[in-house]
């Protein structure tokens, strides 16, 4: 009896210290799946959560590009660069976690979003608040802060067929664009032919594209 409590006792530190490296490499793992600055999805991981929720049926996708960002980093430094990015992020992920869904980070200044809303007459309203919650000043040091954001919005209904989510959020990157060349807000497509041809897999004057010709920004 004496030589199995024994042997327990020397099993007990040995699962703690195991179970303590599962913990971290969870930790590890997760932090991997989070962009740094705002806590939000990477693009991967993002990827990942949005599929599920295309692929169960209606929902609404979200492509977003902040305006008048470049001039903050010009004007008043990296550092209120990220405040705003920060705070973009933040505000995202209550509006998309309140309908069920996920956000991400796509790079720079791009964030999407995937949420579990289908209805036509509740997408204006749920598209107004995010848009002002987007635009809202934030605080850096002395400073007041105001950026501009473009949206772009597709929905998907049962109805029309399952769409890919690469093939919706090309779709609504497109409105995105449309809104951000008419001064700002939100623009939502009808359906999922896309309107720009493609280079290098992205729409024809986006950032990483050759040439370049009316990026955004």
């Amino acid at each position: 009896m004496s030589q199995v409590l024994t042997t327990l006792a020397a099993a007990v530190p040995l699962a703690a210290g195991w179970s303590l490296h599962t913990l971290k490499l969870r930790h590890r793992i997760e932090a991997a799946r989070r962009d740094p600055l705002t806590g939000l999805c990477t693009r991967d991981a993002f990827e990942i959560r949005a599929r599920k929720i295309v692929g169960a049926g209606a929902c609404t996708v979200v492509v977003i590009d902040l305006d008048g960002f470049k001039q903050i980093n010009d004007t008043y430094g990296h550092a209120a660069g990220d405040a705003v990015i920060a705070a973009t992020g933040q505000r995202l992920k209550q509006w998309s976690q309140h309908h069920g869904g996920v956000a991400g980070r796509l790079g720079g200044d791009e964030f999407t979003a995937v949420i579990r809303l289908a209805r036509a007459r509740e997408l204006r309203g749920s598209m107004n608040d995010l848009t002002a919650a987007l635009r809202a000043p934030v605080e850096f040091e002395e400073h007041v802060l105001w950026v501009g954001a473009s949206l772009g919005v597709i929905q998907q209904r049962p109805a029309n067929g399952i769409a890919d989510l690469s093939q919706l959020m090309r779709r609504a990157d497109e409105v995105m664009y449309g809104a951000k060349q008419t001064g700002g807000g939100w623009l939502a497509a009808h359906d999922t032919v896309p309107e720009y041809r493609t280079v290098n897999g992205r729409r024809d004057g986006r950032r990483g594209t050759d040439g370049g010709v009316g990026a955004t920004g």
